[in-house]
């Protein structure tokens, strides 16, 4: 019979990995950065890498996992082509964004995108407000929302 596991180990270049600990001194206090790197490098922290950061900053796996499962910005999967992050904080919440998520989940299934609840994106007196591949909207409308996202391919 065979092993199976539930961690990822893809083909990840280790040396890429170890060479973002390395340029951050290996120090863990700069754990954060060095995900955030990586991140920036992968377009998500695999797995696989989990244990390469842990041996060079000298702290266990479950140290390096908490952190990266704490932090909503950081993403152990790929994500999709394209990002949608709708604030469901109080403010925004107030101004329809229950309505909005509930819109987007059902427009966005099948479509290249990710879609996150965030929780403010400091636009309160602005809202409801998302963010779209990094880019901030404020007061967005169903009808707003519906035309943007025909513009994603």
């Amino acid at each position: 019979m065979a092993k199976t596991t539930l961690i990822d180990f893809k083909p990840l270049k280790p040396d890429s990995t170890a060479a973002i600990c390395a340029k951050h001194g290996d120090k863990p206090d700069a754990l954060l950065e060095i995900l955030h790197d990586l991140q920036e490098d992968l377009g998500h922290v695999p797995e696989a890498s989990l244990p390469i950061i842990a041996k060079a900053l000298n702290l266990s796996r479950a140290e390096v996992y908490g952190v990266v499962t704490f932090y909503h910005d950081y993403h152990m999967k790929p994500q999709a082509k394209h990002v949608v992050k709708i604030c469901a904080a109080e403010a925004c919440q107030s101004m329809g964004s229950r309505e909005l998520i509930k819109l987007a989940e059902r427009l966005t299934m099948g479509k290249p995108v990710t879609l996150e609840k965030t929780y403010c994106l400091g636009l309160c007196a602005q809202s409801p407000a998302m963010m779209v591949n990094g880019q901030v909207k404020a007061r967005v409308t169903a009808q707003a929302f519906e035309t943007m996202l025909t513009g994603l391919t």
